[in-house]
């Protein structure tokens, strides 16, 4: 209902949605592109009470409502004493996914820091409440993180978003230039870790999630940044075309242009 309210009054998110959609799948029909729009801006409002259920339910409420698929591939890094940088997608899950998954191993969180200091204190706290071995990394904490990962961490990355020209290169992501940021391979690397991965989805009809974990992507990183950027946004691609609705299609994924190309916003 939250998200039928959102759809009437429109506002930013909503206009960001939609073009980031209509630029993403020029090949569906206007009523196509309408219905995604839908189904995503609903996405999203669950996602924001299920934000809360991730900061402050009791375990006991979320251990029997997930599944995951691959966790061998991290007991096989953790046996090997190798830190994972475990890379999410901003779907909409991915909130509560890291909730539940810090119930099976712990995972520490690479995050912005928010500027109000009781929201950001609930953010933290939230975010490692469920593994007294988590804990969370300010963004811009390079050392941080790759201290972590040579101590056997599993740090939660998601690089789909936009930080901005300084530390991206232009990759296609849905046929679109995209400032990508070419972090990923260079922490892995440096922080002697493997490169893993993962995913949430929600199933309305179950009332369930599957946490899916995939095999590590190492082997194929580190060529250039320009390769190791398409090798993610391919990879990130593929699932978001495998449930599209669920993916944060609010936020401004091509903000940043090539020089010469204005907004799309």
């Amino acid at each position: 209902r939250l998200g039928d309210l959102l759809l009437i009054i429109g506002g930013s998110r909503k206009h960001i949605a939609e073009t980031n959609i209509r630029h993403c799948y020029p090949e569906m029909t206007r009523d196509n592109q309408k219905a995604l729009l839908k189904a995503t801006i609903h996405e999203t409002a669950i996602a924001i009470f299920e934000t809360g259920s991730a900061w402050f339910w009791p375990d006991w409420r979320f251990r029997n409502k997930y599944d995951v698929i691959g966790k061998e591939f991290i007991d096989e890094a953790r046996n090997n004493k190798k830190g994972v940088l475990f890379l999410g997608i901003h779907f909409t899950t991915i909130e509560i996914g890291a909730s539940m998954i810090n119930l099976e191993f712990p995972i520490s969180g690479f995050y912005r820091p928010h500027k109000n200091a009781v929201y950001e204190y609930i953010q933290a706290k939230g975010r490692i409440r469920r593994n007294p071995e988590s804990i969370v990394i300010p963004k811009g904490d390079v050392r941080g993180i790759i201290k972590a990962l040579r101590k056997g961490s599993i740090i939660n990355y998601a690089p789909d978003q936009d930080y901005g020209r300084e530390h991206s290169v232009f990759a296609p992501f849905f046929n679109m230039s995209t400032a990508t940021i070419n972090v990923p391979s260079h922490l892995a690397k440096v922080g002697k870790a493997e490169v893993i991965p993962w995913t949430t989805k929600r199933d309305q009809h179950t009332g369930r999630y599957v946490i899916e974990i995939f095999p590590s992507i190492s082997s194929q990183l580190g060529i250039g940044e320009l390769e190791d950027a398409i090798t993610i946004n391919t990879f990130i691609e593929s699932e978001v075309r495998k449930n599209p609705s669920q993916y944060l299609w609010v936020h401004r994924r091509f903000k940043t242009r090539p020089k010469g190309e204005g907004s799309i916003y």
